[in-house]
């Protein structure tokens, strides 16, 4: 290597012609003046490390943290989490080129973890080596999250009502499972206040405590979705925060309708025929058993017409078929006093059909549809 003219500011000894490249880089360090090998590397300091870490992990969900807020860190181990706060803290000395590095974790003891870190690398031609040794202090605490679930914390309550009947078990079950599917789908976006306080029932339906009033207003939505129904919400005054500003807390009234899909229901002020409900969403719908025919309520009527229910698709029991007598009848034995009985036939009525679920009631006797292989 040819010698410059240069002198070291330090020793006086002649510096390295360097590279015209690195002479003209403003963003080099003592691109200006430039020490010799020997001064450089009285001053050089390879990796930049702390002296300890201290790390705040939550003892009930692992979350770890960082900045100012709690993060969930999917760390199988404190280890794991230990390896990655050490190697966001070291820093490596600009002028190193082709470095390589590896930690090897120690366990000390329960809540420390010490670090030996081992690097490689090349400056001004020469290879270089530094081994650091980090202690990591894990303190376990709670985050913000456990800690008002631990303290039963919830912002608003979801009732899962229903008119003049009680909301029946696959109603109250889809309920659990979609304030669940809420909560997981909230939390894989990275939102820690989602979770489900407490499910509850009660004599009249299902109560269920959530952690915020989006997803509470999600609960009830979805279930208006599926089973129809309204929801009304009142909110409550609960406290004030540090800064002063009212907290108020929501419940979400859902009123599931009268009917449900596969009840028959007798409507008031109608000659048409008993109707088997298909679906309460909205305005209610479903099919004449005396015809077969379409039917649905009025906008005025919605889910819930005058009615009086019969029974349900449940309630059947099989008739034998004695004869079909023409388009619009066909003869059953009836199911409780075996005598011959001739009853309305209707569309989805099948002709070659031996035995037929018949619902006897109030009303009389009525075809219901073959729903055994749906």
């Amino acid at each position: 290597m040819s010698e410059s003219r240069a002198f070291c500011p330090r020793c006086g000894d002649p510096v390295p012609e360097r590279s015209a490249s690195d002479a003209n880089d403003p963003l080099r360090p003592g691109a200006e003046v430039e020490l010799c090998d020997s001064c450089y590397f009285e001053d050089f300091d390879f990796v930049d490390a702390p002296d300890r870490i201290d790390v705040r992990v939550c003892a009930r969900c692992g979350a770890v943290y960082r900045g100012n807020r709690w993060v969930d860190v999917g760390a199988e181990d404190y280890t794991d989490i230990a390896i990655e706060e050490v190697s966001e803290s070291l820093g490596v000395h600009v002028d190193v080129e082709d470095v390589a590095w590896q930690i090897d974790p120690e366990q000390v003891d329960q809540n420390t973890i010490r670090m030996h870190c081992f690097f490689t690398g090349v400056v001004r031609g020469t290879p270089v080596e530094e081994q650091v040794t980090v202690p990591v202090k894990i303190a376990r605490q709670t985050c913000t999250r456990c800690g008002r679930i631990a303290g039963d914390y919830y912002a608003s309550i979801v009732q899962i009502r229903a008119e003049d009947r009680t909301p029946t078990t696959e109603e109250t079950e889809r309920a659990k499972e979609i304030a669940n599917r809420i909560v997981a789908d909230m939390e894989a976006t990275g939102d820690r206040n989602a979770f489900v306080t407490e499910v509850g029932e009660t004599d009249d339906g299902l109560n269920i405590k959530v952690s915020t009033n989006k997803i509470g207003k999600k609960i009830s939505n979805k279930m208006i979705e599926e089973f129809g129904g309204t929801v009304n919400d009142a909110e409550t005054l609960v406290t004030e925060d540090e800064d002063g500003n009212e907290v108020y807390r929501v419940t979400f009234a859902v009123r599931l309708p009268p009917y449900t899909p596969g009840d028959v229901i007798d409507l008031a002020d109608d000659d048409g025929g008993p109707v088997l409900v298909r679906s309460a969403r909205g305005n209610l719908k479903g099919v004449r058993v005396t015809t077969g025919e379409r039917y649905e309520a009025s906008y005025e009527e919605g889910n819930s017409p005058e009615a009086r229910k019969l029974g349900n698709l449940e309630d059947a029991t099989e008739a034998t078929v004695v004869t079909v007598e023409d388009e619009n009848a066909v003869q059953l034995l009836d199911p409780e006093t075996f005598r011959a009985k001739t009853v309305s036939r209707p569309d989805y009525f099948d002709p070659e059909a031996e035995t037929v679920p018949v619902l006897k009631s109030r009303a009389g006797v009525h075809v219901l549809p073959d729903e055994s292989d749906d």
